[in-house]
């Protein structure tokens, strides 16, 4: 088994679903096996990321039907569902990350897209129990963090697959395509919440309390809405997905000549999620206020705690072979670029994943309610807006945009370097994000906010436009920094701490609601752009930059 065997061997043919020789470099192997192979992979990776993608996500929906079912939270303690499914999300990624070289690919990807079927059912069931205390529920969203989870193991599968020169465009294609599940979701979720989906096996409806609407427009306060259907409508693509991973996908052996058999593969990898578990709920339980947690930390403590616990926690408790392919895959935190890098996929995919997460009930907080002051010049936000836009007609576009664009991102960046186009849309992202915070901060002192609304969405479909090219065109810098054997891992470290922008953005402008100023939390995002804007010209642009890109 070799991976440098010389080109002009005659190309081999591999079978089965080990493939041992595998050499994408060498032009002939790739025209005549590799590129069959390679495209079969990533036609099935991205169906089963795009589901990942949709459960993780789910809350961010949920949560804006729970309100307007009158489910008995607060708005706070509806922003902590969407929160805890980002936190856990990224927690997760940072197992996944390892997972292709400790359990191979095709492997990784059966287990881990049917490990979806246990949030998605269980979700289904306990929206149909209003009264069930909020741990519940939180449970629930911390389960769903498996589907984030998932982006890394993913995108460090399919880099293995293709040569350097097609990296940007691969995986563009798996990470873009399979951004849609963000998309997918909030149009499907919507839709199937109005019919009984599985007839009396599959619950009793609730009735609506407040307006709430779908894809082509307004559903009416009291229509019949089965809100379990967010969870149970993913067990009809999952289960045919993972036959479809476990059938059609490869392991390849140059990347992970360890797994073993397949139920030890499976081993490593149950194992090290339920791992990854741990610190994220221990951070979350000294952060999230009583009666959940003990509100000990701020955010910006237990991010960087959650992180070196999950680490330390997969250092000290892997065994085995376990052990050494960890200890290896730890040499990337000893790059420069690996924390680099990490911070430019912070302002693209972070900012993409984190948006998401959060613009639909901020939609609904902001734009739903007459923003009036009382008898003593006290502003009130709880008038509801018979003139509010329909939430949930709209939360899907800014997704879809992000998505669509990020193999246009990719190509662009195989074409004239990732790093200049980097440059580019986070000079866009800084002047957006400024420009969506004033807006912001109008239409929360306002009495009429549906005014402002045209001009908000336009503003944070120009966001999502940004992020989704970025998000591309740094995936692509990555695979020209590192080699094979290190590209794979940094690409499911970086989408492992960028993904925390699930995590950090619904709470940040949930909090800057809260306290009445909204346009806070953008021009907070819009200093941490400009100042990645920097780091982005000293590594990579500059006249003497560590390595020119272009």
């Amino acid at each position: 088994m070799s991976t440098t065997a010389n080109s002009t061997a005659a190309p081999n043919r591999p079978h089965g679903a080990d493939i041992e020789d595998w050499r994408p470099e060498d032009e002939a192997f790739w025209e005549h096996t590799g590129k069959r192979i390679a495209y079969r992979n990533l036609w099935i990776s991205i169906p089963a990321l795009l589901c990942g993608f949709a459960v993780w996500g789910m809350w961010g929906i949920i949560t804006v039907q729970m309100l307007n079912l009158g489910f008995p939270f607060t708005q706070a303690e509806l922003f902590t569902l969407t929160a805890i499914a980002g936190i856990a999300g990224a927690t997760m990624r940072i197992p996944a990350s390892f997972f292709i070289r400790l359990a191979g690919g095709r492997n990784t990807i059966f287990l881990t897209t049917s490990m979806l079927l246990a949030p998605a059912i269980g979700t289904g069931i306990v929206l149909q129990h209003p009264e069930w205390p909020l741990w519940a529920f939180q449970l629930m969203a911390l389960w769903s963090g498996v589907g984030g989870g998932n982006f890394a193991s993913s995108m460090s599968n399919i880099s293995g697959f293709f040569p350097k020169r097609l990296q940007g465009t691969a995986l563009g294609l798996n990470a873009g395509l399979g951004n849609f599940g963000v998309t997918t979701m909030q149009i499907v979720i919507p839709v199937v919440m109005t019919v009984p989906l599985l007839g009396v096996i599959g619950g009793a409806p609730e009735i609506l309390q407040k307006d709430s609407g779908w894809i082509f427009g307004k559903i009416a306060a009291g229509t019949e809405t089965w809100i379990q259907n967010a969870g149970f409508a993913w067990v009809f693509s999952l289960v045919p997905l993972g036959a479809l991973c476990w059938f059609g996908m490869n392991n390849l052996k140059p990347v992970s000549p360890h797994t073993g058999n397949p139920i030890v593969a499976f081993s490593k990898i149950t194992y090290l999620y339920t791992l990854a578990f741990v610190p994220a709920i221990f951070m979350l339980w000294l952060y999230l206020p009583a009666p959940t947690g003990l509100g000990l930390l701020s955010m910006w403590v237990a991010i960087p705690l959650d992180i070196v616990l999950a680490l330390t926690v997969m250092r000290l408790a892997a065994f085995g072979d376990m052990k050494e392919g960890v200890k290896k895959q730890f040499a990337i935190f000893r790059d420069k670029h690996t924390w680099s890098l990490t911070a430019l996929y912070i302002v693209t995919f972070g900012s993409f994943i984190g948006f998401s997460m959060a613009l639909p009930l901020s939609m609904k907080v902001i734009f739903g309610v007459s923003h009036v002051p009382d008898a003593n010049g006290i502003m009130q936000h709880t008038a509801v807006n018979p003139n509010a836009p329909t939430v949930l007609a709209y939360a899907w576009i800014g997704p879809f945009v992000g998505a669509a664009v990020r193999p246009i991102g990719g190509w662009i960046s195989d074409k004239v370097g990732g790093s200049i186009v980097t440059q580019i849309i986070t000079v866009v992202m800084a002047a957006a994000s400024v420009a969506v915070g004033y807006v912001m901060m109008q239409a929360y002192g306002s009495a009429t906010p549906e005014e402002y609304f045209p001009l908000f969405l336009g503003l944070f479909m120009l966001l999502f436009f940004a992020s989704g090219i970025g998000n591309g065109s740094t995936f692509r810098t990555i695979g020209v920094i590192f080699d094979r054997a290190q590209a794979g891992p940094v690409l499911g470290w970086t989408s492992a701490v960028a993904a925390y922008g699930a995590f950090v953005a619904p709470v940040v402008i949930g909090e800057q609601i809260k306290a009445g100023t909204p346009q806070l939390a953008f021009y907070g995002f819009a200093i941490f752009y400009a100042l990645c804007l920097v780091l982005n010209w000293w590594f990579y642009l500059r006249r003497d930059a560590y390595v020119k890109n272009p």
